[in-house]
């Protein structure tokens, strides 16, 4: 359906060219007319029938010229109706602002997806994107303990692990790794048809937890407002201790939080200088600004019930390498379990989601899966190393890194033996 709007848009180009076209020919026949008046002296009748007939061949092709702008303003009409038609069908559960206020809904733990893109974007004017808001607020001397600070890494432990590289299983790993609690991402060496391939597991935001946690509530900042600038780095130091090389291919998964950190791994040309980034997977990650390097795949799962996604007030870009599946099917919090920030947020559903999306038949999704299947193999013993991320104290000041020498800030990015 994409192509095909596209093809309208391109339908609607042409028409646009031919109108100029005609537009000059209006003109050639107006400057023929000026030069046939010459000979209304030698011949008055003939110069007479002359101009007629170019006068009318001009208006003729005035009017073709007036239909094709007509029936290029109802092409893109059409476009924009198309669109509008798409973006609510792809929200048949949502609520309208409006409908919720006056709505038997519950409070906040229930707002859909939809409902938070749609507040932000009443709130916010159009042009303003959610990480400059957030740079501007962050970048002020008063709120200093929220702005990104040097990260270092320290290897927790090496284990030859059976790992099960599915979609649905890393993410539940990726749950046991945000389970505990303690700014730790996991990075996994697959045996892929002799080739090293490598996953990254980024988790969510950890709230109750030390401020030298780097997945705190403050991460969420410097995931939005400035590009991850230390967590990418750090996620670079632990593939190159984990024994990544340059040009080994990386699949990045992440969830909430993680999601974001993830995908800003995907536009980090000090990152994709080094290793080859194939795929992000992100769960309940509000990314819809953050546009991926060509040639990287990513899939995003999203759910009616999670606010979390629409947070940031943009809809995922949809074309061939980017590919956002919403989830629809109800969710509760078990009875006496801790809603968290809402069902629709958990992660159990998403890799449930995620069974649900390598099953199925269709061309999209399918040509998605089979890019991350084809980076992280089949499976099997993998070696699994995990390293804690520790984001220095607040009075450890941040070393200026010129915007030109981005690659050489890595080397903040210490590993602790």
């Amino acid at each position: 359906m994409s192509f095909q709007l596209e093809e309208l848009l391109r339908g609607a180009g042409t028409l646009d060219d031919l109108v100029q076209q005609l537009v000059a020919i209006e003109e050639e026949a107006r400057q023929v007319q000026d030069c046939l008046e010459l000979f209304l002296y030698d011949s008055y009748d003939t110069g007479c029938n002359a101009l007629n007939a170019v006068a009318e061949s001009r208006k003729q092709v005035g009017k073709v010229r007036q239909e094709l702008v007509e029936v290029s303003g109802s092409v893109r009409a059409s476009h924009r109706d198309y669109e509008a038609a798409e973006a609510k069908n792809a929200r048949p559960h949502a609520l309208s602002f409006d409908q919720y206020r006056f709505s038997d809904a519950p409070v906040l733990l229930s707002l859909g997806r939809d409902l938070t893109e749609e507040g932000y974007n009443r709130l916010i004017p159009d042009g303003y994107e959610l990480s400059d808001i957030l740079r501007t607020l962050l970048d002020s001397p008063l709120v200093a303990t929220y702005q990104p600070r040097p990260i270092s890494i320290e290897k927790m432990g090496i284990t030859d692990e059976d790992v099960d590289p599915s979609m649905a299983e890393s993410l539940r790993r990726l749950e046991r790794l945000h389970a505990r609690n303690d700014g730790e991402v996991e990075v996994i060496r697959f045996d892929n048809h002799g080739s090293a391939s490598w996953m990254v597991l980024i988790p969510g935001t950890q709230p109750d937890s030390p401020p030298t946690n780097p997945f705190d509530i403050q991460g969420i900042g410097e995931a939005l407002g400035y590009g991850s600038e230390e967590v990418v780095p750090a996620v670079g130091t632990a593939l190159r201790e984990a024994g990544a090389e340059a040009g080994d291919q990386v699949v990045a998964v992440g969830h909430s939080q993680g999601g974001i950190h993830a995908m800003n791994l995907s536009r980090d040309k000090a990152f994709l200088s080094e290793f080859d980034l194939k795929y992000v997977l992100t769960a309940g990650a509000p990314v819809g600004s953050i546009s991926a390097e060509p040639g990287i795949n990513s899939l995003h799962l999203e759910h009616v019930q999670d606010w979390v996604p629409g947070a940031d007030g943009r809809v995922n870009a949809d074309n061939k390498d980017r590919v956002t599946v919403t989830l629809s099917n109800e969710v509760k919090t078990p009875e006496g379990e801790d809603p968290g920030i809402g069902p629709g947020h958990d992660q159990e559903n998403y890799a449930a989601g995620a069974e649900f999306v390598e099953a199925s038949r269709d061309e999209s999704l399918a040509a998605s899966t089979a890019a991350f299947a084809g980076v992280v193999g089949a499976g099997g013993i993998a070696k699994v190393t995990r390293f804690k991320l520790e984001r220095a104290p607040l009075q450890v000041l941040r070393p200026a890194t010129p915007a030109t020498s981005r690659y050489e800030g890595w080397s903040r990015n210490k590993v602790k033996p």
